[in-house]
């Protein structure tokens, strides 16, 4: 999959953290990796100063680290979009 760093695809990526069950939040904060994942409470925290490029490596990061799984989404698209994002790698 191609990663564009559009306001379009970050919106994607933040639709899909809205139907999982983990909370997405732009905060300002001191964090080493630009996010911070707090997995007891299930709330992600991007840096809200990150440009759209960070703030989308960020997610794609955090939903490989989570290991977000298909079916768990209900929408089709949802779940095609992440098994094509989950296969994806980024190359820093």
């Amino acid at each position: 999959m191609v990663i564009k760093y559009t306001k379009h695809f970050l919106d994607k990526l933040e639709n899909l953290f809205a139907a999982s069950e983990y909370i997405l939040r732009y905060e300002k904060g001191n964090f080493k990796s630009g996010y911070c994942v707090l997995k007891e409470t299930k709330i992600v925290i991007i840096n809200k100063y990150f440009p759209i490029e960070g703030k989308i490596n960020a997610l794609i990061d955090i939903i490989n680290e989570l290991n977000f799984d298909p079916k768990d989404f209900n929408e089709k698209s949802t779940q095609d979009f992440l098994s094509e994002l989950r296969q994806t790698t980024l190359k820093f």
